[in-house]
C-alpha cells in the first residue's frame, strides 16, 4: 500500500489518499478511504465534458459513472481495473464502518436511487465486496445492483459470504466488469 500510495502521489504531486462521505449501516455517514484515481481537478473536468457531451451527461445522469471518464489518470484507470484503488478501505473494516462483505458504500445522491430498498440494502454494513462485484459490477443496470443488494441484505448469512469471497478473487483478476 506504501509503494501504491507514492506511485499516486509522484504521478502528479496530488494527495495519494481520496475521502468521500459514503453511506453506511442504517443510513450513517462515514468517510470511505481510497487510493485518488481522478486527477485534481475532477469536478471541473466532468462538468466541462458533460456540458459538451450530450450522450455523456445521459450516461451520468443514468449510471453515476461513465465509461470514458476524463477525470481518471493512466494509474487510476489501472487502480481501477484491478481494485487495488479499494485498498485503503481496509481502514474502514478495521474501524467497523465496513464489512468485508455487503453492499458497496454510496453516496448521498443515490440513496433515492435505492427507493423503498433502500433501508433493506443498508440494515448490514456496507462492504469491501458482494454480490454487485461478482455480478459484473458496471455492466449490470443500477435496478440490478438494487436487487443484488437487497437479496444480500436478506439472504446474509456466513456461508454467502464465504462465497461471495471465492467468487471476488477471479471476478478481480479476470477484471470482470471493471471499469
Amino acid at each position: 500500500m506504501l509503494l501504491l500510495a507514492a506511485l499516486v502521489r509522484g504521478s502528479d504531486g496530488g494527495p495519494a489518499l481520496f475521502r468521500q462521505d459514503r453511506i453506511g449501516r442504517g443510513g450513517r455517514l462515514f468517510r470511505c478511504w481510497k487510493f485518488r484515481t481522478m486527477a485534481c481537478n475532477a469536478e471541473q473536468a466532468l462538468a466541462d465534458y458533460i456540458a459538451g457531451n450530450p450522450e455523456a451527461a445521459r450516461e451520468w445522469r443514468e449510471c453515476q459513472k461513465l465509461t470514458h471518464d476524463p477525470r481518471v489518470t493512466a494509474l487510476g484507470a489501472f487502480l481501477r481495473k484491478s481494485s487495488l484503488d479499494e485498498l485503503p478501505q481496509l481502514y474502514n473494516i478495521l474501524v467497523g464502518e465496513m464489512s468485508f462483505v455487503g453492499p458497496r458504500p454510496i453516496v448521498a445522491a443515490e440513496v433515492e436511487r435505492y427507493g423503498d430498498a433502500f433501508q433493506q440494502c443498508f440494515s448490514v454494513p456496507p462492504g469491501l465486496t458482494g454480490l454487485w462485484q461478482i455480478s459484473g459490477r458496471s455492466d449490470c443496470s443500477y435496478a440490478h445492483r438494487v436487487a443484488l443488494d437487497s437479496r444480500y441484505a436478506s439472504e446474509w448469512d456466513l456461508l454467502l459470504d464465504a462465497e461471495i469471497m471465492l467468487k471476488t478473487v477471479p471476478a478481480v483478476l479476470l477484471q470482470k466488469g471493471s471499469r
